[in-house]
C-alpha cells in the first residue's frame, strides 16, 4: 500500500465569495441601496412577478434590475420595457460586475433576477440584503422537502400562480407547513402575477 496523508480542510471553499459578499453589503449600505436576490425554477414567473412589482414601486423608488441569463436577453428586454434601468449578466462574480456597470449612485432598490435553478443559486451569497424565491403552483407542494437549502437561505417565499390552484394537486397549507419546517421565520406571499392578486402585500413587505 502506498503511503498517503489525509488533509482535513476546515476553511470553506466559498470563503472568498462570502467575504466579498459581506464587503458588497457594506458598500450598498453606505450607498443606501437595497439589493434583493430573487431565485426560482425556470417558468415559475420571476419576470412577470418583477413586472408587477416594478409597476407598483417605480414611482416611489428608483429601481434597477440585473438579469442573470446565460444564453438570451429575452427577460432583460421584457424588464427594460417597464422603463427602469436593466442590465444583462452572463459570467461569474456577476453581482458586483453588474452593479458597477449599471451604477448604483441613483438606485434605491436593485433586484438580481437569478438564474432559474433551485440548487446552485442558493449556495452562493450574492451580497444581497434579502433573498426571496418564487415557487409556482404547477411545481408541486413538496419542493421544501426536496430542495431544503433554498428555503433556508431565503427571507421570503412567493407562491405564484394561485389562479390555477383548482387545476393542480397542490396543497397550499402543506407547502406553507413544509416551508416553515425549513425556515420558521420565512415570510410567505401567495400571489398571482398574472392577475395581480396578492402582489400588493408582497410589495408592502419589500
Amino acid at each position: 500500500m502506498e503511503n498517503y496523508r489525509v488533509i482535513e480542510i476546515k476553511q470553506s471553499v466559498l470563503a472568498d465569495n462570502d467575504q466579498d459578499a459581506n464587503r458588497l453589503r457594506q458598500e450598498l449600505k453606505e450607498n443606501k441601496t437595497f439589493l434583493l436576490n430573487l431565485m426560482s425554477s425556470p417558468g415559475s414567473g420571476k419576470t412577470t412577478t418583477l413586472k408587477q412589482t416594478i409597476s407598483r414601486m417605480k414611482n416611489k423608488y428608483r429601481m434597477a434590475v440585473m438579469e442573470a441569463d446565460i444564453d438570451s436577453d429575452v427577460d432583460a428586454a421584457a424588464i427594460a420595457d417597464t422603463g427602469i434601468r436593466t442590465i444583462q449578466l452572463h459570467t461569474g462574480g456577476m453581482t458586483r460586475q453588474g452593479l458597477r456597470s449599471m451604477g448604483i449612485q441613483n438606485v434605491d432598490i436593485a433586484i438580481l433576477e437569478n438564474v432559474g435553478n433551485l440548487v446552485c443559486p442558493a449556495e452562493f451569497d450574492t451580497g444581497a440584503v434579502k433573498n426571496a424565491m418564487i415557487l409556482s403552483v404547477p411545481e408541486g407542494h413538496d419542493k421544501p422537502l426536496k430542495y431544503p437549502l433554498i428555503f433556508q437561505v431565503c427571507d421570503a417565499l412567493i407562491i405564484n400562480k394561485i389562479d390555477v390552484l383548482p387545476y393542480f394537486d397542490f396543497d397550499l397549507e402543506k407547502v406553507i407547513s413544509y416551508a416553515h419546517m425549513r425556515n420558521p421565520e420565512l415570510k410567505i406571499f401567495p400571489i398571482s402575477a398574472k392577475t395581480g392578486e396578492g402582489v400588493d402585500t408582497w410589495c408592502e413587505w419589500l
